[in-house]
């Protein structure tokens, strides 16, 4: 299966030894990215203004399920918006897409430009993390989910790079360990909650890997380091420090983070709905 959309998602999938392998990235220049089973290797390349507008203006993009039947007046308008801002909306509904829906599922719209011109959009479920939301409103696993994995596939540049995305549980659990000798360096971990009364994002860093993730393009963990030595984090995304501060310790078997504190600082409870990213 092949579809494109603008400026988006890629997605070939094919037999493989060990499950399927999915190629994904920008119409004109895709990533391999390989699928171990039920993990998936992925090219990230959500913008942070796409997330930070979103954050801002959740309102915009509440979803009852992800079909045009059921989506509210002002998210149909945002989606369909022919400005800037809706090229915002529709990158991040695609990304949105990809991490909540499996494969089976995609999500299809047309928008008009200022010119009249109609643009027919099919959007492709890649991860299957919220698998019900094309029928009903997702629950708090669902919303944390995508919302950590949104994060997770952020880049400061808005450039593709290839990482390997983890979580303790299916469908992100790592069970090949040619991925985890892959992609051995831990990058950090993500996790929050886009459509809680309070939205909110959360990251945090692996203090050993910094230098790594930096020179991959990779900045939303630890923050974008700027020529006076300060330090800019993704949009929302609140870097909250070290993971070894405010994480269990990386399980060896599976890769990620079993979990970490939901919010630190202010509430010590911990949350298992957490995504771990790592690069080569």
């Amino acid at each position: 299966m092949r579809v494109l959309g603008r400026g988006a998602l890629l997605v070939a999938l094919t037999a493989a030894l060990t499950g399927c392998t999915a190629e994904v990235g920008p119409e004109v220049e895709a990533d391999a990215v390989g699928e171990a089973a039920n993990a998936i290797e992925k090219a990230n390349a959500l913008h942070m203004n796409a997330l930070h507008m979103n954050a801002l203006h959740m309102n915009a993009l509440h979803m009852n399920a992800l079909h045009m039947n059921s989506l509210d007046p002002d998210s149909l308008s945002a989606i369909r918006d022919p400005s800037a801002n809706g090229d915002l909306a529709r990158e991040f509904i695609k990304y949105a897409v990809a991490c909540a829906l499996p494969t089976t599922k995609s999500f299809e719209f047309v928008w008009t430009d200022a010119q009249n011109v109609e643009h027919p959009e099919s959007y492709p479920g890649v991860l299957g993390l919220a698998p019900d939301w094309a029928t009903q409103a997702p629950g708090l696993t669902g919303q944390r989910m995508v919302s950590a994995c949104l994060a997770a596939l952020t880049n400061y540049y808005g450039q593709h790079v290839l990482v390997s995305i983890r979580a303790p549980e299916a469908p992100l659990k790592v069970i090949d360990p040619n991925e985890l000798t892959a992609y051995p360096e831990i990058e950090g971990a993500f996790w929050g909650n886009l459509w809680g009364d309070t939205p909110y994002l959360h990251a945090c860093y692996n203090s050993d890997t910094i230098a790594n993730s930096r020179s991959h393009m990779r900045d939303c963990a630890a923050g974008h380091l700027n020529p006076d030595n300060s330090l800019e984090e993704c949009g929302p995304i609140d870097i909250v420090g070290p993971c070894d501060t405010v994480c269990e310790a990386v399980n060896s078997e599976t890769g990620a983070y079993p979990s970490c504190v939901l919010h630190p600082g202010v509430e010590l409870s911990p949350t298992e709905h957490v995504i771990t990213t790592a690069l080569p």
